[in-house]
């Protein structure tokens, strides 16, 4: 049976709780991602950012703010403030039919993956999307 750490990235682009919203959207950006455990200085697992969170954070742009103010209001705020703490997380050793079915029936896009309250890896709808194709390209090949 597959389990979460068959899965998973790992390791994981983190943040801790007094880092800004500027640095968070930046780590999106240059990396392309669309979630972002939090972490303490000892790497446990204390909330999300999503870029769902960065956008609804942001001050509109018909406020016809110029990307260096936007910056600036931006570095001031941490991400303890607009981070989510009451997020589902799952184990490495979690099946991934089950972690699939948390991801689905609650509208998640990722699960982190947290070993002994530290984080170990982060498993998304993407990486769930990579497999399903894999599979697919593997039924076409045996037929």
């Amino acid at each position: 049976m597959l389990k979460v750490k068959d899965l998973m990235s790992s390791p994981v682009f983190s943040l801790k709780e007094n880092d800004s919203l500027h640095t968070a959207r930046e780590l999106m950006d240059l990396q392309r991602i669309r979630h972002i455990p939090i972490v303490t200085v000892d790497n446990v697992f204390t909330g999300l950012i999503t870029h769902r969170d960065i956008l609804s954070a942001t001050i509109s742009k018909l406020a016809g703010l110029d990307p260096e103010t936007q910056k600036e209001i931006d570095s001031g705020i941490p991400i303890r403030e607009i981070m989510r703490a009451d997020i589902v997380s799952v184990e490495p050793e979690t099946s991934l039919k089950k972690a699939a079915r948390l991801l689905l029936n609650n509208k998640y896009g990722c699960l982190p993956v947290v070993e002994a309250g530290g984080l170990v890896g982060i498993v998304t709808e993407a990486d769930f999307l990579r497999l399903t194709i894999n599979l697919m390209e593997g039924l076409e090949q045996d037929a």
